[in-house]
Protein backbone atom coordinates (compact mmCIF):
# COMPACT_ATOMS: atom_id res chain seq x y z
CA UNK A 1 0.00 0.00 0.00
CA UNK A 2 1.27 3.35 -0.74
CA UNK A 3 1.43 5.79 1.90
CA UNK A 4 0.54 9.25 0.78
CA UNK A 5 1.88 12.74 2.54
CA UNK A 6 -0.66 15.30 3.05
CA UNK A 7 -0.58 18.52 3.88
CA UNK A 8 -3.75 21.12 4.54
CA UNK A 9 -3.42 24.66 6.11
CA UNK A 10 -5.96 23.18 8.80
CA UNK A 11 -7.03 20.06 9.78
CA UNK A 12 -10.38 21.69 10.11
CA UNK A 13 -11.47 20.25 6.78
CA UNK A 14 -9.67 17.71 5.60
CA UNK A 15 -10.27 15.82 1.78
CA UNK A 16 -11.05 12.46 1.97
CA UNK A 17 -7.12 11.87 0.96
CA UNK A 18 -6.20 12.38 4.53
CA UNK A 19 -7.64 9.03 5.72
CA UNK A 20 -4.17 6.41 5.53
CA UNK A 21 -2.36 9.22 4.78
CA UNK A 22 0.43 11.31 6.90
CA UNK A 23 -1.03 14.63 7.43
CA UNK A 24 0.95 17.79 8.04
CA UNK A 25 -1.74 20.06 9.25
CA UNK A 26 -1.14 23.79 10.26
CA UNK A 27 -3.34 23.53 13.02
CA UNK A 28 -2.13 23.73 16.36
CA UNK A 29 -1.18 20.19 18.34
CA UNK A 30 -3.82 20.87 21.36
CA UNK A 31 -6.40 18.07 21.42
CA UNK A 32 -8.94 19.16 19.65
CA UNK A 33 -6.58 19.43 16.75
CA UNK A 34 -5.17 16.05 16.91
CA UNK A 35 -9.04 14.84 17.46
CA UNK A 36 -9.41 16.50 14.26
CA UNK A 37 -7.03 14.87 12.23
CA UNK A 38 -7.79 11.03 13.58
CA UNK A 39 -11.36 11.60 12.89
CA UNK A 40 -10.09 11.95 9.61
CA UNK A 41 -8.67 8.92 9.42
CA UNK A 42 -4.80 10.13 9.78
CA UNK A 43 -2.19 7.36 10.08
CA UNK A 44 -0.66 9.72 11.44
CA UNK A 45 -0.22 13.70 12.14
CA UNK A 46 2.13 16.35 11.98
CA UNK A 47 1.08 19.73 13.90
CA UNK A 48 2.18 23.03 15.16
CA UNK A 49 3.03 23.32 18.52
CA UNK A 50 2.04 26.99 18.89
CA UNK A 51 4.23 28.34 21.13
CA UNK A 52 3.22 25.37 23.44
CA UNK A 53 1.82 28.28 25.71
CA UNK A 54 -0.42 27.70 29.00
CA UNK A 55 -0.52 24.31 30.42
CA UNK A 56 1.45 23.11 27.59
CA UNK A 57 -1.88 22.95 25.64
CA UNK A 58 0.09 23.90 22.45
CA UNK A 59 1.75 20.11 22.44
CA UNK A 60 -1.40 18.76 24.48
CA UNK A 61 -2.63 16.58 21.66
CA UNK A 62 0.33 14.48 21.34
CA UNK A 63 -0.67 12.71 24.53
CA UNK A 64 -3.88 12.05 23.66
CA UNK A 65 -3.18 10.72 20.26
CA UNK A 66 -0.96 8.35 22.08
CA UNK A 67 -3.92 6.91 23.54
CA UNK A 68 -5.87 6.94 20.90
CA UNK A 69 -3.12 4.69 19.04
CA UNK A 70 -2.18 7.45 16.57
CA UNK A 71 1.76 8.90 16.66
CA UNK A 72 1.74 12.70 16.27
CA UNK A 73 4.39 15.10 16.48
CA UNK A 74 4.73 19.36 16.63
CA UNK A 75 6.82 21.54 14.47
CA UNK A 76 8.61 24.65 16.60
CA UNK A 77 6.36 27.61 15.65
CA UNK A 78 9.34 29.55 15.16
CA UNK A 79 10.28 27.24 12.31
CA UNK A 80 7.21 27.28 9.95
CA UNK A 81 3.77 29.20 9.89
CA UNK A 82 1.39 27.94 11.80
CA UNK A 83 -1.86 27.38 9.34
CA UNK A 84 0.49 26.82 6.18
CA UNK A 85 0.89 22.90 6.14
CA UNK A 86 3.15 23.18 3.11
CA UNK A 87 5.65 25.37 4.94
CA UNK A 88 5.53 23.21 7.71
CA UNK A 89 6.58 20.29 5.32
CA UNK A 90 9.68 22.90 3.81
CA UNK A 91 10.75 24.64 6.61
CA UNK A 92 9.56 22.40 9.70
CA UNK A 93 11.54 21.52 12.58
CA UNK A 94 10.26 18.40 14.80
CA UNK A 95 9.68 20.33 18.47
CA UNK A 96 8.56 17.29 20.31
CA UNK A 97 6.93 13.93 19.39
CA UNK A 98 4.80 10.87 20.90
CA UNK A 99 6.56 7.54 21.74
CA UNK A 100 4.18 6.14 18.69
CA UNK A 101 6.40 8.44 16.54
CA UNK A 102 9.66 8.08 18.04
CA UNK A 103 8.97 4.63 17.64
CA UNK A 104 8.86 5.13 13.71
CA UNK A 105 12.37 7.25 14.25
CA UNK A 106 10.67 10.75 14.73
CA UNK A 107 13.17 13.04 16.96
CA UNK A 108 13.17 16.44 18.20
CA UNK A 109 15.27 19.01 15.72
CA UNK A 110 14.26 16.54 12.56
CA UNK A 111 13.38 18.44 9.47
CA UNK A 112 9.30 17.54 9.16
CA UNK A 113 9.99 16.44 6.13
CA UNK A 114 12.08 13.63 7.26
CA UNK A 115 9.86 12.68 9.83
CA UNK A 116 6.66 13.21 7.84
CA UNK A 117 8.60 10.10 5.59
CA UNK A 118 9.17 8.28 8.65
CA UNK A 119 5.86 8.27 9.71
CA UNK A 120 4.59 6.67 6.71
CA UNK A 121 5.19 3.46 8.65
CA UNK A 122 3.41 4.23 11.99
CA UNK A 123 0.41 1.80 12.91
CA UNK A 124 -2.68 1.69 11.08
CA UNK A 125 -6.01 1.77 11.27
CA UNK A 126 -6.38 2.96 15.18
CA UNK A 127 -10.16 3.41 16.53
CA UNK A 128 -12.08 6.04 15.22
CA UNK A 129 -12.38 8.57 18.23
CA UNK A 130 -15.40 9.16 20.66
CA UNK A 131 -17.04 12.72 19.56
CA UNK A 132 -15.76 15.61 21.35
CA UNK A 133 -18.93 16.74 22.56
CA UNK A 134 -17.89 19.80 25.08
CA UNK A 135 -16.32 21.88 22.00
CA UNK A 136 -19.34 24.53 22.02
CA UNK A 137 -20.99 26.53 24.78
CA UNK A 138 -22.46 29.51 25.30
CA UNK A 139 -21.27 31.73 28.27
CA UNK A 140 -23.96 34.01 29.44
CA UNK A 141 -24.35 36.27 25.54
CA UNK A 142 -20.46 35.11 24.31
CA UNK A 143 -20.10 31.84 22.31
CA UNK A 144 -17.36 29.92 23.37
CA UNK A 145 -15.97 27.22 20.83
CA UNK A 146 -13.04 25.67 20.92
CA UNK A 147 -12.38 25.76 16.89
CA UNK A 148 -13.94 28.68 15.09
CA UNK A 149 -14.69 25.85 12.40
CA UNK A 150 -17.28 25.18 15.24
CA UNK A 151 -19.24 28.80 14.78
CA UNK A 152 -21.75 28.84 11.97
CA UNK A 153 -23.94 31.59 10.31
CA UNK A 154 -26.20 31.26 12.31
CA UNK A 155 -23.55 32.86 14.85
CA UNK A 156 -23.72 36.04 12.91
CA UNK A 157 -23.56 39.11 14.84
CA UNK A 158 -22.71 37.45 18.07
CA UNK A 159 -19.27 37.70 20.07
CA UNK A 160 -17.43 34.08 19.75
CA UNK A 161 -14.58 33.37 21.84
CA UNK A 162 -12.32 30.42 20.07
CA UNK A 163 -9.30 28.59 21.00
CA UNK A 164 -7.78 28.72 16.97
CA UNK A 165 -5.11 30.12 16.22
CA UNK A 166 -5.36 33.52 14.55
CA UNK A 167 -3.47 32.62 11.64
CA UNK A 168 -5.04 32.63 7.89
CA UNK A 169 -7.30 29.94 7.99
CA UNK A 170 -8.98 30.77 11.16
CA UNK A 171 -9.28 34.48 9.89
CA UNK A 172 -11.29 33.07 6.69
CA UNK A 173 -13.48 30.98 8.48
CA UNK A 174 -14.28 33.18 10.68
CA UNK A 175 -14.60 36.06 7.67
CA UNK A 176 -17.39 33.67 6.58
CA UNK A 177 -19.45 34.04 9.88
CA UNK A 178 -19.34 37.76 10.61
CA UNK A 179 -19.18 37.85 14.03
CA UNK A 180 -19.69 41.19 15.85
CA UNK A 181 -16.42 40.20 17.94
CA UNK A 182 -14.28 37.42 17.50
CA UNK A 183 -11.24 36.05 19.71
CA UNK A 184 -8.70 33.53 19.36
CA UNK A 185 -5.04 32.65 20.37
CA UNK A 186 -2.02 34.32 19.04
CA UNK A 187 -0.06 30.90 18.73
CA UNK A 188 3.53 32.59 19.93
CA UNK A 189 3.27 34.52 17.17
CA UNK A 190 5.59 32.45 15.88
CA UNK A 191 7.39 32.33 12.11
CA UNK A 192 6.39 35.47 10.29
CA UNK A 193 3.61 36.81 13.06
CA UNK A 194 1.56 33.75 11.35
CA UNK A 195 -0.41 33.67 14.60
CA UNK A 196 -2.06 36.44 13.93
CA UNK A 197 -2.10 36.81 10.38
CA UNK A 198 -5.77 36.69 10.05
CA UNK A 199 -6.86 39.52 12.01
CA UNK A 200 -5.82 41.58 9.07
CA UNK A 201 -8.14 39.81 6.84
CA UNK A 202 -11.25 40.51 8.94
CA UNK A 203 -10.14 43.97 9.43
CA UNK A 204 -10.41 44.72 5.89
CA UNK A 205 -13.80 43.40 6.03
CA UNK A 206 -14.50 45.36 9.27
CA UNK A 207 -14.59 42.62 11.53
CA UNK A 208 -13.35 43.37 14.84
CA UNK A 209 -10.93 40.55 16.10
CA UNK A 210 -8.38 40.20 18.60
CA UNK A 211 -6.02 37.77 19.98
CA UNK A 212 -4.85 36.68 23.61
CA UNK A 213 -1.64 35.49 24.44
CA UNK A 214 -0.70 31.57 24.44
CA UNK A 215 1.06 32.06 27.99
CA UNK A 216 -2.35 33.46 29.41
CA UNK A 217 -4.91 31.21 27.74
CA UNK A 218 -4.93 27.20 26.83
CA UNK A 219 -4.75 27.04 23.10
CA UNK A 220 -8.18 24.95 21.95
CA UNK A 221 -9.82 26.19 24.29
CA UNK A 222 -12.80 28.62 23.92
CA UNK A 223 -13.50 28.91 27.42
CA UNK A 224 -9.67 29.68 28.46
CA UNK A 225 -9.21 32.36 25.74
CA UNK A 226 -12.31 34.17 27.27
CA UNK A 227 -11.68 33.52 30.87
CA UNK A 228 -7.97 33.12 31.26
CA UNK A 229 -6.70 35.15 28.12
CA UNK A 230 -5.08 39.12 27.77
CA UNK A 231 -5.54 40.20 24.88
CA UNK A 232 -1.78 40.59 22.71
CA UNK A 233 -2.85 41.86 19.57
CA UNK A 234 -5.71 42.95 18.17
CA UNK A 235 -7.25 44.96 14.25
CA UNK A 236 -8.03 48.23 14.08
CA UNK A 237 -11.76 47.27 13.89
CA UNK A 238 -10.93 46.20 17.69
CA UNK A 239 -8.98 48.91 18.73
CA UNK A 240 -11.56 50.70 18.30
CA UNK A 241 -13.80 49.13 20.38
CA UNK A 242 -11.55 49.46 23.11
CA UNK A 243 -9.06 46.33 22.86
CA UNK A 244 -5.84 46.78 23.84
CA UNK A 245 -2.89 44.83 24.68
CA UNK A 246 -2.65 43.40 28.43
CA UNK A 247 -6.58 44.12 28.74
CA UNK A 248 -8.67 40.62 30.05
CA UNK A 249 -10.18 39.00 27.34
CA UNK A 250 -13.33 38.62 29.28
CA UNK A 251 -13.63 42.71 30.13
CA UNK A 252 -13.65 43.66 26.33
CA UNK A 253 -15.91 40.92 25.09
CA UNK A 254 -18.53 41.44 28.17
CA UNK A 255 -18.20 45.28 26.63
CA UNK A 256 -18.89 44.89 23.44
CA UNK A 257 -21.40 41.87 23.68
CA UNK A 258 -23.60 44.43 26.28
CA UNK A 259 -23.48 47.49 23.62
CA UNK A 260 -26.22 48.14 21.47
CA UNK A 261 -26.09 46.15 17.86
Amino acid sequence: MTVSILAVPSVTKPPPAADGAVVVGGSHGAVYAAYLSAKAGARAAIHNDAGVGRDEAGVSGLAWAQSLGMAMAVALSDSARIGDGADMLKHGVVGRANPLATECGVRVGQRVAEAAELLKAAPWPHPKPAPLTEARAMAGRILCVDSISLATMRDRGKVVSSGSHGGVPAGETALAVRPRLVLFNDAGFGREQAGVAGLPILDRAGIPAAAVSTMSARIGDGRSTLLDGFISEMNEAAYRLGARQGRSALAFALAVAEKNP
